[in-house]
Parts: C-alpha cells; sequence; structure tokens
C-alpha cells in the first residue's frame, strides 16, 4: 500500500486525497487548522470545502507536518502556487528521503517566472525524477461526488508517471501519463486566465461565439507559450489543454470564471475577492505569466488584456475593445 501525504485540505486537495484513498493508497491530509482536521477524522466530512460529501474512512487528517510527512512515498502539494516557496522550504526537513514531490497548483511564480515543478525541484533539491504533476478538466466538486473524469499525470520521468498514475486510478478517475512536464504546467495556468476573461465576457451578457472565440483564442496563447518553452504541441490538445479550458471557462463551479464574471457585472477585483473567499489562481499569477510571456518573446494578447483589468483598473469592456481592435491576420499558432 502506497503512503500519501497530502498537504492542503482545500477543495481540489481534498477531492484528490479522496481519489488517492479509494485508488487504496494510506493517505494523510495536513490541514493548517487543526480544528478541521479534527472535524475531518471525526465525522468524515470537510465542511469548509465539501460539505455533505463523506470522506473515505481510510482518509486521515492532521494539524501536524511532521506527522503527515512520515514515511510517505508521495507527497503531494495542494497549496495555493505563491505560498509555495515559502512552505516548502519549512517542510524540506521532513521531506522523507526518494519520495515523489507531485504538483496540484496551476500557477506560475511571481518575480522569476518559474513553474510549480521548477520551484519544488530548487528548494527541495531534488531531481526532475522525483517531480510530478497532476492537471486536467478536474472541477474539484464533482471529483468529490466520484463523476467520472479524466486527467494527466506528467513526471520526466516515465516510470515516475506510470507509479503516480496507478496511484491514482479508481473506477471513476482516470489518469494518462505524460512526459511533458511543461506543456502540462503551462496548459494549467494559462487556462485560468482565459477563464478569467472569459467570464467577464459572459458577466457583460455575451453570448456562445464571444466565449467559443476567447476560449479558441486562448488555446493558441497558451500553445504558443508552452512550444516556445519547450514544450510538445499535442499536450494541448489533450486533457491537460483543451480537456482543463473547456471545463475552466464553461463551469460554474470554475473559481476563475466565477471570479470574471463579477468582474463584468461590474464588482471591483476587491470586492470580487471578498466574494469568492477562495484562492484564485489567474488572478495571482497572470502577471507571471505575462512575465514570462515576455522574456521568450511570446505575444499573449489576452492574457495581456487581463493583467490590465486586475492589476491596472482597465474596465472589462474597455478590455474586449482592446483585443477586438487587434489588426487582423492569419490565423494558427505562429
Amino acid at each position: 500500500m502506497t503512503r500519501v501525504a497530502v498537504m492542503g485540505s482545500g477543495s481540489w486537495g481534498t477531492a484528490f486525497g479522496m481519489v488517492l484513498a479509494d485508488a487504496g493508497s494510506d493517505v494523510t491530509m495536513w490541514a493548517r487548522e487543526s480544528s478541521l482536521a479534527d472535524v475531518m477524522n471525526r465525522d468524515h466530512v470537510n465542511p469548509a470545502y465539501h460539505p455533505g460529501i463523506l470522506l473515505p474512512e481510510s482518509l486521515r487528517a492532521t494539524g501536524d507536518v511532521s506527522e503527515a510527512l512520515d514515511g510517505a512515498e508521495i507527497v503531494v502539494l495542494a497549496i495555493p502556487s505563491q505560498t509555495l516557496r515559502d512552505n516548502l522550504s519549512a517542510w524540506r526537513p521532513l521531506l522523507p528521503n526518494e519520495s515523489t514531490l507531485v504538483s496540484l497548483m496551476k500557477g506560475i511564480e511571481l518575480g522569476t517566472t518559474l513553474r510549480m515543478s521548477q520551484v519544488m525541484a530548487e528548494v527541495a533539491q531534488v531531481g526532475d525524477d522525483r517531480v510530478a504533476v497532476v492537471s486536467g478538466p478536474n472541477l474539484a466538486r464533482e471529483i468529490a461526488q466520484r463523476q467520472p473524469a479524466a486527467t494527466t499525470v506528467a513526471c520526466a520521468d516515465e516510470s515516475a508517471a506510470k507509479r503516480l498514475q496507478d496511484a491514482c486510478t479508481t473506477g471513476y478517475f482516470r489518469p494518462y501519463w505524460t512526459t511533458d512536464m511543461i506543456g502540462t504546467e503551462i496548459g494549467g495556468s494559462v487556462k485560468n486566465v482565459i477563464a478569467l476573461a472569459n467570464g467577464m465576457a459572459v458577466g457583460m451578457g455575451f453570448g456562445e461565439n464571444s466565449q467559443a472565440s476567447l476560449i479558441t483564442r486562448g488555446l493558441v496563447e497558451m500553445t504558443r507559450l508552452g512550444i516556445a518553452l519547450g514544450a510538445e504541441a499535442e499536450t494541448f490538445l489533450g486533457l491537460a489543454g483543451i480537456g482543463d479550458l473547456i471545463a475552466t471557462c464553461s463551469s460554474g463551479l470554475s473559481r476563475n470564471r466565477t471570479f470574471g464574471e463579477n468582474l463584468g457585472r461590474g464588482l471591483t477585483v476587491d470586492e470580487t475577492i471578498a466574494a469568492t473567499k477562495q484562492t484564485c489562481e489567474g488572478v495571482k499569477s497572470c502577471q507571471s505569466i505575462l512575465d514570462l510571456a515576455r522574456k521568450h518573446g511570446v505575444d499573449v494578447p489576452i492574457t495581456e488584456q487581463v493583467v490590465n483589468v486586475v492589476h491596472h483598473g482597465m474596465p472589462p469592456a474597455d478590455m474586449l475593445q482592446a483585443f477586438m481592435s487587434r489588426e487582423t491576420k492569419a490565423e494558427g499558432i505562429d
């Protein structure tokens, strides 16, 4: 039985912990608040994120980092992306030797423009063969309800990717493996920004044509950036690319789309943050994604306009107008 530590008891961390437990792993989940861990152990529910959904009785929770990490063969990191460096630096002395570190995070680090796997490898001082990523159309609430879903598990080491695949395969959760870490992470990060833009369009009352156009050009944008960084183009036609993009842009369960809708309806960024009360990775990472694209000379017009709205006070209507007034050109990713 594989021993797994899930570091983070938020919406996606809890859902993925359920998947791992249902797949037969021995799962201990770390919760920042010990009181939440006590409730999870006593009542087998996470009332903060998945009220009414029973957790597997085999899933244990703790507020003690050392207890969670003790003997873990797989360490799943399910915390806000911009907190990764500080948290992992504190946890590093407790990480078991040879454990595989798995990222559920979908962001690019501010300042460094590093992907989460790069931050993990740097801070934990481990090789690429010990760092993996899970990313796909995985709305946490639906997975917690055990609705059928698929995902991508990525690791530079094929055997490690396949071991992780085995550890999270259930009757309702189907993972596919790849060695394309770059494409998997860029897809997971950029789709949040496109979902913000799509949500703004919805909030302003625009229909399916507008949304389909944004989603399609968003796919071009993420593919263009990914290829410039060394990703495989076909990754963006899979679960970590178009699959995750469709789910995040289309679902009312998506934090990023919901955040964008509130902006489109006229709420300010601060008012929207107060209303959602959850981490919205697109808001956190849009600037770092734009910085990464500029560093590599990649044109990302949707991301650029989202940054203007979120960080520079541009009205969403002006964002769409700026995008629509760009010079026309041939369709393609070049």
